[in-house]
């Protein structure tokens, strides 16, 4: 069947009339409760966009969104709905914290790459369980990845209490790494240029998102294994007529996408916590849900998509400072009803601009 939308509406401007809806309806709840949405919108963009500290923390959000959104992404293309991304980061956070405690007397340029390498892994081993049961035991990989969450919740508690816990205090949390372990922060490399930036949390891991985005555009759109995903996520009767293991790709998809959710630890807890606690995840997993749902599991809508909630979380942090009759539930809101316009409706958006773009090549015709 020949597409009828280029791939920029599809992956751009139907995303971004969706948002515009949400944005509307958001507009029409704050006017409800007594407020201007003009200057609302106008807070949540100077406060997430308007400064080099602003912009700094959005960028921060964003690159754990990017990570999480890439993983739930992959493993959309297999058709394989993985919502563990949150225990998958979680648990990552334990491979990382392990490698920059051992190593924090050396140089990051060191404990860096064997850290990524760690929070992969640790991912990738998280998610495998969950593989496993669906591809062996034919367990729904939706009920598993939530128990896992929760497992991984609970793992994190024992390992912060009985592993990590430093002798005397009271806080559930490892020690402060070392100078050896702690990567640089995007205003700290501005230094080394002599570009003044304020003081944020954003650093070296936003290379590292974007990195992995790209791998994942040459994974699935430029590889064998690629075509295999996609072509198991359009129908697995198919793929396995055509000779594709099932197994194999539900394995292999899974321990990918795993690894990604996995690499939001080095973003959270290597380059701002600098040591591992219980919030390193703080509920990331979930919104890379929305952010892979509104970016059409497409690394360039992605990373839009991630920015976006970057936007929500930072701009949403000072509207509600500024303007107390709005409270931060508020900005949950507003994500649901971007997932809401994005998910559930959107076929309201797509069916007309699709009626719009044949009309337009037929014209041309």
């Amino acid at each position: 069947m020949k597409k009828t939308l280029p791939a920029w509406a599809d992956v751009v401007l139907i995303p971004a009339i969706n948002v515009f809806l949400a944005f509307f309806v958001a507009g029409l709840v704050v006017i409800f409760i007594g407020e201007d949405p003009i200057r609302a919108m106008q807070i949540m963009i100077n406060g997430s966009l308007g400064s080099s500290y602003g912009f700094g923390y959005t960028l921060y959000y964003a690159t754990s969104f990017v990570f999480t959104g890439l993983a739930v992404a992959v493993a959309f293309h297999a058709s394989i709905f993985n919502i563990g991304g949150e225990g998958q980061a979680g648990v990552a956070g334990i491979g990382v914290a392990i490698v920059c405690l051992s190593l924090d007397q050396t140089h990051w340029l060191l404990t860096l790459p064997l850290a990524v390498i760690a929070a992969a892994m640790f991912g990738a081993a998280w998610a495998a369980i969950p593989a496993y049961l669906q591809a062996k035991r034919g367990s729904h990989i939706v009920i598993t990845t939530i128990m896992f969450n929760y497992i991984a919740a609970a793992l994190l508690v024992y390992v912060l209490n009985q592993v990590f816990k430093v002798p005397g205090s009271m806080s559930p949390e490892s020690r402060r790494f070392g100078e050896g372990a702690q990567i640089p922060r995007l205003d700290q490399m501005a230094d080394w240029i002599g570009i003044e930036l304020s003081r944020s949390p954003a650093n070296i891991s936003v290379f590292l998102a974007l990195l992995a985005a790209f791998g994942v555009w040459v994974l699935i759109w430029r590889t064998r294994l690629g075509y295999e995903i996609r072509a198991f996520g359009f129908s697995d009767k198919a793929a396995v007529y055509a000779g594709i293991s099932p197994v194999r790709i539900i394995m292999i998809t899974m321990l990918i996408s795993g690894a990604l959710a996995g690499l939001m630890a080095i973003n959270t807890v290597m380059g701002d916590l600098r040591r591992l606690n219980l919030d390193s995840v703080l509920g990331a997993g979930f919104v890379g849900i929305a952010v892979a749902l509104m970016g059409r599991s497409h690394p360039v809508g992605v990373i839009l998509a991630a920015l976006l909630f970057g936007v929500l979380y930072q701009g949403g942090a000072e509207l509600a400072f500024e303007i107390p009759a709005i409270p931060s539930q508020m900005i949950l809101t507003i994500q649901a009803l971007v997932i809401l316009f994005t998910g559930s409706l959107e076929n309201m958006v797509r069916f007309p601009v699709e009626r719009l773009f044949l009309r337009f090549n037929r014209g041309r015709a």
